[in-house]
């Protein structure tokens, strides 16, 4: 994948950092998580959750991104682990999670889950100004404003 398209991802999914996960061969519908993203990891993207929740078990898994301003669409391939280093559950918590799991972080029942990427499929949807205009006059959007499509760990 090119370093335009990664950054573009890391930098919209950041802003908005909700991803439908699912493992892989299980019954049952995908779930919004709020993903603990770190600037310095892009292999990896954390959860906090409980441990009865469906993708708590781990493994192969599944996660789609689509943006809040509808930029930036992906789908991930990975690997669900929980994450056991205490500092890096430490460093992601925060209020938003504590809202969610109001139990805190010394609840035994609540995890973090880490997401080691493997994959990815990353589609860039700015059109610009030119496409922008093009779109709100019904003229033909070329395909050159019409945004990228990668493929790649992210």
């Amino acid at each position: 994948m090119d370093k335009e398209t990664r950054e573009t991802f890391w930098k919209a999914f950041a802003s908005s950092p909700i991803i439908m996960m699912r493992l892989e061969g299980a019954d049952g519908h995908a779930e919004p998580m709020s993903a603990q993203l770190d600037k310095n990891a892009h292999h990896a993207i954390w959860f906090y959750t409980k441990r009865d929740n469906r993708i708590a078990p781990g493994g192969p898994a599944m996660g789609q991104v689509m943006t809040r301003d509808h930029g930036v669409f992906a789908c991930i391939k990975g690997a669900l682990s929980e994450e056991t280093d205490h500092s890096v559950r430490e460093a992601h918590w925060n209020n938003a999670v504590e809202a969610w799991l109001p139990g805190g972080k010394t609840d035994p029942n609540v995890i973090m889950l880490r997401y080691d990427i493997t994959d990815s499929e990353v589609w860039a949807s700015d059109i610009g100004i030119t496409g922008a205009f093009k779109m709100l006059t019904g003229k033909p959007i070329d395909r050159e404003h019409a945004g990228t499509h990668e493929l790649g760990a992210v």
